[in-house]
């Protein structure tokens, strides 16, 4: 069992939670609308042009929009969803709001969204029963103080709380009691597990394995063969309801915002070379949104398979955390660096950087919460 192996490591299980604002930007938007209570709301771009869904309520889910999906096909889903521009000045107001009031009950907060993050309950809970006692009052006083609806999930890491909070929304509350992190992940699909996205799945589904615990489970050979090197241990190790990284208090603003990715095999294809750092562009995109800031300059990386690396980067006229102009700005990014040297390569990575507080966004991706 996961505290046994903890045990082994003469490590003391720890108490960490995780909170996940419900469906944030359309929940702030019927906060401050009640009319819209009830309503398929959408906040996003303008489902008449090349708009993209921020988040969608609850009742907007039912007819299968999430984020990230054009408004134009949200529309097509449901005919009669309202859609609502973002303003997240507003939203940052509200959160601020959630914040603020969890900070003065926890010692140690670590805010990694404008919506979600990681607390640090040891110094006032030592038990399953405990920790579920304080997050129901917690969870309590978010709603009657904001009017706010929030999920936790809680454990012994900071895995096992955020796949603990996703698994009961909205306003739901699972604690796994130390000793129960497999018992709990095992029968969960691979993708529920935080690390696994949908390159891994593909190689781990293609082995044969479906769910958290066929992962779990591997031996070290086997584990080398579907998922090599040190990537693979850590995922086992979560997957086994291991994670000893510490719910860290904020230290300061990161100066950028980047994601890269080393493919399996060298692509050529520059079409294909394309596809991915559209797909960087939204992911950066979405972190962007969710610290509040905006960007003006996006870098392109590229590693061949020499080793070699090469980066060109473009500016956009004005701050932004406008997908469409920042993919813009990646394609073009990555046009130039591929006429200066042809593929293959071997890695690709977009970055955001200059960044400062953005007040008025015109497009806003929220993670499904």
């Amino acid at each position: 069992m996961a505290r046994e192996r903890l045990g082994s490591l003469g490590i003391v299980a720890r108490v960490v939670a995780h909170l996940d604002l419900d469906a944030f930007f359309a929940a702030v938007e019927v906060l401050e609308n009640p009319s819209l209570a009830g309503l398929p709301v959408v906040v996003g771009g303008d489902p008449q042009g090349r708009g993209v869904v921020a988040t969608a309520s609850y009742e907007a889910r039912a007819f299968g929009i999430r984020s990230a999906m054009s408004a134009a096909e949200a529309v097509r889903r449901c005919p009669n969803a309202v859609f609502v521009k973002p303003d997240h000045s507003r939203y940052r107001r509200h959160s601020d709001g959630v914040w603020s009031l969890v900070r003065s009950a926890v010692p140690v907060v670590e805010q990694v969204g404008i919506d979600e993050g990681y607390l640090d309950l040891s110094s006032v809970a030592s038990t399953a029963g405990e920790a579920r006692l304080f997050l129901a009052d917690l969870q309590e006083r978010i709603t009657s103080d904001t009017g706010l609806h929030a999920s936790f999930g809680c454990g012994t890491g900071r895995t096992i709380a955020k796949v603990a909070s996703d698994a009961d929304k909205p306003h739901g509350l699972v604690v796994v009691p130390a000793g129960k992190e497999e018992e709990f992940l095992a029968p969960l699909p691979l993708r529920a597990l935080p690390g696994i996205g949908p390159k891994a799945d593909k190689r781990l589904r293609t082995a044969g394995l479906t769910t958290i615990g066929n992962l779990a489970d591997l031996d070290d050979a086997d584990l080398r063969l579907v998922l090599p090197g040190v990537v693979g241990q850590e995922l086992r190790e979560r997957a086994r309801g291991i994670d000893l990284r510490p719910v860290l208090a904020e230290t300061g603003p990161s100066v950028s915002i980047g994601q890269e990715e080393t493919f399996d095999h060298d692509i050529v294809d520059p079409s294909i070379l394309s596809e991915h750092a559209a797909r960087m562009a939204a992911a950066v995109t979405e972190r962007l949104v969710k610290e509040g800031r905006v960007a003006q300059t996006v870098t392109i990386k590229l590693r061949y398979p020499d080793f070699r690396i090469l980066s060109r980067a473009r500016s956009a006229s004005a701050p932004t955390a406008d997908l469409v102009e920042i993919t813009r700005l990646a394609e073009v990014a990555l046009q130039r660096a591929l006429r200066d040297r042809e593929p293959p390569v071997r890695l690709l990575g977009v970055t955001v950087s200059r960044l400062i507080e953005g007040e008025q966004l015109h497009l806003h991706l929220d993670e499904e919460g």
